[in-house]
């Protein structure tokens, strides 16, 4: 049975991406919990950095992340901008652009396209902590972005089919 680590970015003092009084770390906590629903009905095992309300550094969610033994990491966020409805759509972030990171990262991005949202690609970031400290092939999604009103109403009016295809992608991996 495969132990993924679903990681709902920020919380506590840490808010994330606020926009007229949005914040991320609300809705990567809720969506982090109906992922992990639909992959534990499919079989999954599945460890939160968070289930509630708090803040644990990037350091200790990757920690945790090693010390359970997981066989992948994924980290939940929702992108912002400088201004207002300047970008759209979901971005997949990676230590390296090869390998089960990678496709685990094209497997949700591309369901996350079905839904709705502009693909805009995996990326390398070598710089984030549960990226470059984690033993095992980790993403960082980055669901919309926050700060725009029509990946907002996506994020909203179609939540389940989102963690469906967060799940579904992370499925098509492990399995």
């Amino acid at each position: 049975m495969a132990l993924v680590v679903l990681d709902a970015g920020h919380g506590g003092a840490n808010p994330g991406a606020i926009y007229n009084g949005r914040q991320e770390k609300d809705d990567v906590l809720a969506l982090a919990l109906a992922v992990g629903s639909i992959l534990e009905e499919n079989g999954v095992e599945v460890y939160y950095t968070r289930t509630t309300d708090v803040y644990e550094s990037p350091y200790q969610k990757a920690a945790e992340g090693n010390s359970v033994g997981a066989d992948y990491f994924v980290s939940l966020h929702r992108n912002s901008s400088p201004y207002p409805n300047q970008y759209t759509g979901v971005e997949s972030l990676v230590y390296n652009r090869y390998g089960a990171a990678a496709r685990l990262a094209e497997n949700i991005n591309t369901q996350l396209e079905q839904v709705g949202y502009a693909n805009q690609g995996v990326n390398e970031r070598s710089n984030l902590v549960v990226l470059n400290r984690t033993q095992m092939p980790a993403v960082l999604v980055e669901v919309g972005f926050i700060n725009t009103d029509a990946d907002n109403r996506l994020f909203d009016e179609r939540f389940d089919e989102t963690a469906r295809a967060i799940a579904d992608g992370i499925l098509a991996t492990v399995y």
